[in-house]
Formats: structure tokens, C-alpha cells, sequence
């Protein structure tokens, strides 16, 4: 196929699991596919805390902010992945829905926020293959 993947990310704040994972897929996955990330309760700005360990790996994550989940955003995406939002992501039939089981980092240190980064860049990783044999 020549159509390129389309993933959304989605926890409560889209402050910190949400981007890091948006910023991780934009790193490794390059323009291969298309990422969004958003919230069904944004915050006001991105966990400074993910923002550094997200800087840590090479990743800016500075300039993101969070954003409120849509349907637009749900219908244009191949894969909803969800962050402990549960029942309040809008479920359209035809998407592949991951539910991804990570801690919240919202009101952690660094040092709390490294292993929640390092576990999302492994799912990262797994995820491009899938999608790599998908499309």
C-alpha cells in the first residue's frame, strides 16, 4: 500500500505519556506516518519533566502543546492508542485501538519520568514494525 499510517495518541492531559510517545513515532518513523497526539482533558502546557527526558534522547518537545481530542482527529487516524483516557475516546469501527498500561508521569521528577520514556520508545519501536508490515 502506498497510504501512509495515521496514529493518535491520546491520554487525559496530552501533557506527557501522549507527546512523548507523538515525539518518539516523529523521531524514528520520520514522515512514514502521519502522528497526532491530544487529550480529553488538556492541560496548559506539556510536563516540563517529560519535556527534559524527552531532551535527553534528542527529541524538542519544547514547542508542543496540548490538544483536545476530536472526532476529526479519531476518523483521520489508522490507530487510536489510548493512555488511561478508558471510556471517554470516541470508538469508530475500521481503527486499530491499543490501549497502552504506562504510569502517568504528571507531578513527577526526571529520575520517575526516564523509565516511563524508555517503556514508551520500546511500544514506539514495536508499534513502526506492525505498521511497517501493514502499509
Amino acid at each position: 500500500m502506498s497510504k501512509k499510517a495515521s496514529v493518535l495518541f491520546v491520554c487525559v492531559h496530552n501533557a506527557g505519556r501522549s507527546q512523548m510517545a507523538a515525539g518518539y513515532l516523529q523521531h524514528l518513523a520520520g514522515d512514514r506516518i502521519s502522528v497526532l497526539s491530544a487529550g480529553t482533558e488538556p492541560g496548559n502546557q506539556v510536563n516540563p519533566a517529560a519535556i527534559a527526558a524527552m531532551a535527553e534522547e534528542g527529541i524538542d518537545l519544547a514547542t508542543a502543546t496540548p490538544k483536545v481530542l476530536t472526532d476529526d482527529a479519531v476518523i483521520a487516524s489508522d490507530y487510536v492508542i489510548t493512555m488511561g483516557c478508558g471510556d471517554k475516546c470516541p470508538f469508530f469501527p475500521g481503527k486499530t485501538y491499543l490501549d497502552w498500561k504506562l504510569e502517568d508521569p504528571a507531578g513527577q521528577g526526571l529520575e520517575s519520568v526516564r523509565p516511563i520514556r524508555d517503556e514508551i520508545k520500546v511500544l514506539i519501536t514495536n508499534l513502526i514494525a506492525e505498521i511497517d508490515e501493514k502499509f
